[in-house]
């Protein structure tokens, strides 16, 4: 499965970016989705992850109330909202696929995207 995140950039704090995730594969509906983030000098993070059908999603304590996961199966599509973005928010951000349809913390993300970078200044 490939992946290819899209939709960062340069937003001043307080302000919002919506990422997209997209695959060309339709086997990507099956599959539970992650978001993940590096900042510099940092090891990569768990963000948010969404089960194939989109019905329970889970998030780091850090966006929580801020980010939004989702997913569109028939666009082969993978969203994350972000809202109220602060500086320690940026970072690149990867998206991932876990070849399993309900998301687990056990289970490794096989397939991963290039990352895009979001830079929040204050």
């Amino acid at each position: 499965v490939q992946l290819q995140a899209y939709g960062g950039g340069l937003v001043q704090a307080g302000g919002c970016l919506r990422l997209s995730c997209g695959s060309s594969r339709r086997t990507f509906r099956g599959y539970a989705m992650g978001w993940f983030r590096q900042a510099p000098g940092k090891e990569r993070e768990f963000v948010a992850a969404i089960n194939f059908n989109g019905e329970s999603t889970d998030y780091a304590d850090s966006v929580k109330g801020r980010s939004t996961i989702s997913r569109d199966n028939a666009k082969n599509t993978l969203y994350l909202q972000m809202n109220s973005l602060k500086p320690e928010d940026t970072a690149v951000y990867y998206c991932a696929a876990q070849n399993r349809p309900f998301y687990s913390t056990d289970w490794p993300y096989h397939y991963w995207g290039q990352g895009t970078q979001v830079t929040v200044s204050s």
